[in-house]
């Protein structure tokens, strides 16, 4: 059994280990946070990805998650209405569609429960060398023992570490959008319901909704980014920026910088797409953001991320072996997919792209010929969870 190491449990590397468990795959994720990262904006699956979920058996599943907008307002910077909408917001597209708009928590949530009795976690924890060898890879870790791998993938966001390890250094590939995000959640101070908000002034704005039953607010505030300053860790220095950056507009504005004050869960880092002429080497290979990140400005790195894996762990699952030219194929698969939807985030700066543009980007792909589950797969998945734990159900029903 080809053993794999996943570097990051988010979307994509949770996306990857599920299939890889149905091919026959012996899986490991490993993970920077000390627990499965919750909290976040809400993310799309569109077009083929919704297609990606069905086949994992989740697609009822995703839709009872989805957010359940009525529409938006859109202000301008001191706070008066300019325009509003029932038939579609900025951050889903239309309301009619068959879309689905649902929290990174959720899904994130969802796919660990599908895969943690299959797949090996390591939380807490990051890799520290990488040495590749004709039959294999040597992992050291931070903290953890080291190991031996078949395969290592890099699905750690558009900061990888595996790609710098084993790719150089993120200013070649890192192609900055000019802009900033910070995101965090609060009360429901404004009692919105089922309703978003958006206002803009200047280079600076945000854009809020409310979720888990109109009990919460998640607030993205957006800031042109100007490359000075401090890392984006360091989350004292970083709400001073914010809160400067936002400073000028009126309406709410005060409160809001109160509540990100507050917030625990504050999340920032700048707008940026990767662009790189290769995205495996060997035995290494990337996905989602740290192979091809489209930014949120493109709504579609969710649903890259699900394409992605699913397309990966196909052609390694028909490779007999051959992960060079299964990464190869992966490749020359998803790049014009991923193109296509990476030039969403730039057809109309600082807005979203037309529905035209999104609903051909959203299908660039066919997956019609793929099939990710192999006939064992089931059989592999029980032996995989043996493996780990002799004392487990899939191990009690194949004795």
């Amino acid at each position: 059994m080809k053993k794999v190491l996943i570097s990051g449990a988010g979307i994509a590397g949770s996306a990857l280990a599920y299939w890889l468990n149905h091919c026959g795959f012996d899986t490991t994720l490993i993970e920077r946070s000390p627990v499965l990262r919750l909290g976040g904006q809400a993310v799309d699956i569109r077009g083929v990805a919704l297609k990606v979920v069905a086949k994992m058996g989740l697609g009822r599943k995703v839709r009872s998650m989805r957010t359940r907008m009525r529409g938006m307002s859109v202000l301008d910077g001191d706070g008066d209405e300019i325009s509003r909408s029932t038939e579609m917001t900025f951050s889903s597209g239309r309301l009619d569609g068959d879309d689905v708009e649902l929290l990174r928590e959720d899904l994130a949530q969802l796919f660990y429960e599908r895969i943690s009795d299959s797949s090996r976690y390591i939380f807490g924890d990051s890799i520290r060398t990488i040495d590749q060898k004709a039959d294999g890879v040597r992992v050291t870790f931070e903290h953890a023992s080291a190991g031996d791998f078949d395969l290592v993938i890099g699905a750690d966001g558009l900061h990888s570490r595996v790609r710098a390890l084993c790719f150089g250094d993120e200013d070649q590939c890192l192609a900055p959008l000019g802009m900033q995000t910070a995101i965090f959640s609060t009360d429901n101070f404004l009692g919105l319901k089922d309703w978003q908000v958006w206002l803009r002034g200047g280079d600076a704005g945000y854009g809020i909704y409310p979720v888990r039953n109109n009990s919460e607010l998640r607030i993205t505030l957006g800031y042109a980014a100007d490359g000075a300053g401090r890392g984006i860790d360091d989350v004292d220095w970083q709400k001073h920026r914010a809160a400067e950056r936002v400073g000028h507009l009126r309406w709410k504005t005060p409160a809001i910088v109160e509540a990100m004050w507050a917030a625990k869960d504050f999340y920032t880092d700048v707008m940026a797409q990767i662009h790189m002429p290769r995205w495996s080497t060997g035995r290494i290979a990337l996905l989602g953001d740290a192979a091809y990140c489209a930014s949120p400005l493109s709504g579609q790195g969710t649903s890259l991320a699900l394409v992605g894996a699913y397309v990966m762990a196909n052609e390694l699952s028909r490779g007999n072996g051959d992960h060079g030219a299964a990464f190869d194929r992966y490749e020359e698969r998803m790049r014009p997919f991923v193109l296509r939807n990476q030039a969403l985030a730039t057809e109309r700066p600082l807005q979203p792209a037309s529905p035209q543009s999104i609903d051909a980007a959203k299908n660039a792909i066919s997956l019609d010929d793929l099939d990710a589950v192999t006939p064992n797969a089931q059989r592999s998945q029980a032996t995989a969870r043996m493996k780990r734990d002799p004392t487990s159900s899939a191990a009690r029903r194949e004795t």
